[in-house]
């Protein structure tokens, strides 16, 4: 059984373009995101699902550099992308992560993986409701289940969000993993949206170790520089792609 981990990328943002090409840790944000993708227990292969389009040379030239498949597809029905970038990859399981999350955690993102497969599930998240530090947020979900939504999503919404279909069909079984202990997802925002999230994603990247660290050893650097928070506190609790149930 092949598992994908399908990444999805674009120059385009409006509060912060080419906010995924911009410096962290001695990389891309993009980098960051991909090098922890590739590291996630169980995934055999790393696609980066980018638009059509001469404006995204860039995000492509950064995706195969970090050694990722690439697939292109339509800008606004991103749900098209996903089923074109699992035909690449040949993936019977697919996890959906954004490129906005430069510090997805991997053995996270492998629990959700195994409890998908173990459990029989077609479908399996982390927030649902949202309980770890917003830019942890990822998807797993069984490819027959994917082109099920891309033959069946009709809404705009559903399009552009790949999985709001598959999160209230009746017949889908899912699954979540709630963070063990406090609810971190009002108060920490790890997400690469705004500019002060880019300020505070630096500052903390000054302060964490070259290697791939766990969620754990992240709040460690939070809890002895509590001033960090503060650079992006205006937006905590904003989720700009909220999950629908």
């Amino acid at each position: 059984m092949t598992a994908a981990v399908i990444v999805q990328a674009r120059m385009g943002s409006t509060r912060l373009p080419g906010k995924i090409l911009m410096p962290l840790g001695g990389m891309s944000a993009l980098a960051q995101c991909l090098r922890r993708c590739a590291s996630i227990p169980g995934i055999d292969r790393v696609v980066c699902a980018i638009p059509e389009g001469e404006d995204e040379a860039p995000v492509v030239a950064e995706a195969i550099r970090c050694g990722a498949l690439v697939a292109r597809g339509p800008s606004a029905d991103v749900l098209k992308r996903y089923a074109l970038a699992a035909e690449l990859a040949e993936a019977d399981v697919v996890m959906r992560v954004t490129s906005d999350c430069p510090l997805l955690d991997p053995d996270l993102c492998g629990n959700m993986l195994a409890k998908l497969k173990t459990e029989g599930l077609d479908f399996c998240c982390n927030n649902t409701p949202p309980s770890w530090p917003h830019g942890l947020d990822a998807e797993v979900f069984t490819r027959a289940l994917l082109m099920e939504a891309d033959r069946t999503a009709t809404e705009p919404f559903e399009r552009e969000h790949v999985t709001p279909w598959m999160r209230k069909a009746s017949h889908v079984k899912r699954g979540n993993i709630a963070r063990i202990g406090a609810d971190l997802s009002l108060d920490c925002r790890w997400t690469l949206d705004y500019p002060e999230d880019y300020a505070f994603l630096a500052a903390l990247f000054e302060r964490l170790p070259e290697e791939i660290v766990p969620t754990q050893a992240v709040l460690a650097v939070l809890a002895a520089h509590p001033e960090l928070a503060e650079i992006n506190a205006m937006h905590h609790g904003v989720r700009a792609k909220p999950p629908t149930k």
